[in-house]
């Protein structure tokens, strides 16, 4: 029997989605983005070579105007809009009426007041979610942070400090995904029968002790994820206040030494005050971080057993469940919880260079 026969005949037709006209509509857009960019190129030409012309006391303003506009325009459709539009969205309900000739249902927008962030708040799956989020931003800056402090005072200045560092800062390179399949399926992985096969619980079976199903036992789980984070974030804490500790004047433990201040003394009194500012830029820099964490949660748990955070929560909401308006809030809600966050960070600063 022929092979096309077996086959079904597929070997005679091209393949579904690839044939001449998908070809063709391919190169009409590539020729179109083509002329767009080049378009593009040299219109910013052209405004750039009319903007140098101008002479005078103008000259400055125009140019000035000419290089920020761009960057107002693409701030404008790409952040300020679709910011203005997901609170406006936030306020509204999505309403889904068949029409009454053909029977398709139409969408309507129908503004309903606060009645989606009074569900975020009240839902008690919602609100566990918020909770979680709040553990998060609150735990995983303090053990990163902490960590790396620690780290970076006690390896200072020793034998095989760069070896050392290197460990610590190695789970930088691994992405948010690569960690979480590495603490799910090596670290925390449980069999309910059988030999253990997560290295966690094979030592703790080896110990005497029973399997425990790290991602499932509440509210310990919330732990475990936030611990895969801040073993990510460690490395970058670490390296940042390292170089600050470096940069702390010598004399001054020196001075401090001869004066009969200790080691914890001279820790509190000189070195944490010299680098403040650099432990408030790594806290803001993990706190954020924090707030939009979704790998993890989504690789490990999909935020089942109680394990959800906002970032998730919202995307199960905007394109699972299709309920954008209730989606938006919580965008809303995760917004609002960067504002503190970055007015502290930038108070600090003002402070610190107001002491200089």
């Amino acid at each position: 029997m022929p092979l096309a026969a077996l086959t079904g005949g597929s070997m005679a037709r091209p393949q579904a989605g690839l044939d001449a006209e998908f070809w063709s509509t391919q190169g009409q857009n590539f020729i179109l983005g083509a002329v767009a960019i080049v378009a593009f190129i040299a219109v910013v030409a052209l405004v750039m070579f009319g903007a140098d012309l101008v002479k005078g006391k103008w000259r400055d303003k125009v140019q000035l105007v000419v290089l920020i506009t761009p960057v107002l325009a693409l701030l404008a459709i790409g952040l300020i809009y679709p910011a203005f539009d997901t609170v406006w969205l936030s306020f509204n309900e999505v309403v889904k009426e068949p029409d009454p000739v053909t029977g398709i249902n139409t969408e309507t927008i129908s503004f309903v007041g606060l009645q989606n962030y009074i569900f975020a708040f009240t839902d008690p799956t919602v609100l566990r979610t918020i909770l979680n989020t709040i553990a998060w931003i609150v735990l995983v800056p303090l053990i990163s942070t902490g960590v790396g402090l620690a780290y970076a005072v006690f390896i200072d200045r020793a034998k095989g400090e760069k070896a050392l560092k290197s460990l610590v800062f190695m789970p930088m390179a691994i992405s948010f995904v690569g960690a979480s399949v590495i603490w799910g399926s090596i670290m925390y992985d449980y069999n309910q029968t059988g030999t253990q096969t997560g290295m966690l619980n094979a030592v703790l079976e080896f110990l005497g002790f029973d399997a425990i199903n790290f991602l499932a036992a509440e509210p310990w789980n919330t732990l475990f994820l936030i611990f895969v984070l801040a073993w990510i974030q460690t490395g970058f804490a670490m390296v940042i206040i390292s170089a600050a500790i470096k940069g702390v004047p010598v004399d001054m433990n020196e001075a401090a030494s001869l004066d009969g201040v200790n080691a914890w003394q001279r820790f509190w009194q000189i070195t944490v005050p010299s680098i403040r500012s650099t432990l408030v830029v790594v806290l803001t820099t993990i706190t954020i971080a924090s707030l939009k964490v979704y790998d993890i949660v989504r690789t490990l748990t999909q935020g089942r057993n109680n394990t959800d955070i906002v970032a998730n929560k919202m995307y199960v909401l905007s394109f699972v469940e299709q309920r954008q308006p209730l989606g938006a809030a919580l965008a809303v809600i995760l917004f609002i919880f960067v504002i503190p966050i970055v007015v502290y960070n930038v108070r600090s600063l003002r402070k610190v260079k107001e002491t200089r």
